[in-house]
């Protein structure tokens, strides 16, 4: 088995959605199998095989859920060295062409959500951030073109 780093935010996150995915969703869609089997001919009960889908979908997500809440390394960001931009940690970065400053924080793909500053190590931003220091340049290659930047604070 493979460890999954993760913040601590982010496993909270994770064990959170576990919880109302078992006490919440399953339940409310148990009932509504139930309902729907009540009506009668199953063969032709879209009510029935869309609960039924449903159920699949929140099984197979509690699993995926259960495997990585206990395959996860939490990684607490205050603890780590500020030499070096690794995960977890909070990097400013200079748009080298534009002067734009953005700051992200390295976390992993489960984690991700760009509208709150945190990038996936895994994606081609994060994957060229990771290992660098303060003044280093990064070079992406983006759907939009080829960004250039400089590493100037790791937070």
């Amino acid at each position: 088995m493979r460890s999954v780093p993760i913040t601590r935010q982010g496993f909270d996150e994770l064990k959170k959605e576990l919880t109302r995915l078992r006490s919440v969703d399953r339940p409310k869609n148990i009932k509504a199998i139930e309902e729907a089997r009540a009506h009668g001919d199953l063969s032709e009960n879209a009510e029935f095989d869309a609960a039924k889908e449903r159920q699949s979908f929140l099984d197979a997500r509690i699993n995926e859920l259960e495997y990585k809440l206990a395959n996860a390394e939490v990684i607490d960001p205050s603890t780590l060295s500020k030499e070096k931009a690794v995960f977890g940690c909070t990097v400013v970065l200079e748009n080298v062409d534009t002067g734009d400053e953005v700051t992200y924080q390295l976390v992993g793909p489960e984690e991700s959500n760009i509208k709150e500053g945190r990038i996936s190590v895994a994606s081609p931003l994060g994957q060229a951030i990771v290992g660098k220091r303060l003044g280093d340049e990064i070079l992406v290659n983006a759907p939009g073109g080829r960004r250039n930047y400089e590493l100037v604070d790791i937070l």
